[in-house]
């Protein structure tokens, strides 16, 4: 699969694997900004993705970010639908104590390609039972 991109920024990066088997690319800030603590903040990448249709790419967090800083994406996963032809946008809040600096060419986020599926939504009568039924919510413990 090629993966077309369009820089709408002069400091667009294109997203880039770290390493061979990543499910992840990393995606970059094309901004600065200083995100306070408890806020949260739209960062721009500057890049389109023409991503193929029955596929999405979802926003990721990145692990190093959330350890070190207490920073994360909101709307995790943030899906971007195969129509949609906008600048890829991270919105990430700051759950640390101090204020949390992104400077333009800072690594915000990953970028994860998925397939779709869309099946058949149909109203049923009965749901089949299991096992496990509606339990949920901590009930097989903490």
């Amino acid at each position: 699969m090629t993966l077309g991109f369009k820089r709408i920024h002069p400091d667009a990066v294109l997203p880039a694997y770290a390493h061979p088997s990543d499910a992840g690319m990393d995606l970059k800030s094309v901004e600065d900004v200083v995100i306070a603590p408890g806020r949260r903040a739209l960062v721009h990448t500057g890049l389109v993705v023409n991503l193929p249709p029955m596929h999405e790419a979802q926003v990721r967090p990145r692990s190093g970010l959330a350890l070190k800083h207490g920073v994360t994406v909101l709307n995790t996963p943030g899906t971007i639908d195969a129509g949609y032809r906008g600048e890829i946008g991270v919105i990430l809040v700051n759950l640390g104590d101090g204020p949390f600096a992104v400077s333009k060419g800072d690594k915000i986020a990953q970028l994860v390609i998925a397939p779709v599926l869309q099946p058949e939504v149909v109203e049923v009568d009965a749901i089949d039972e299991t096992d496990r039924g509606a339990g949920g919510f901590g009930s097989t413990g903490v």
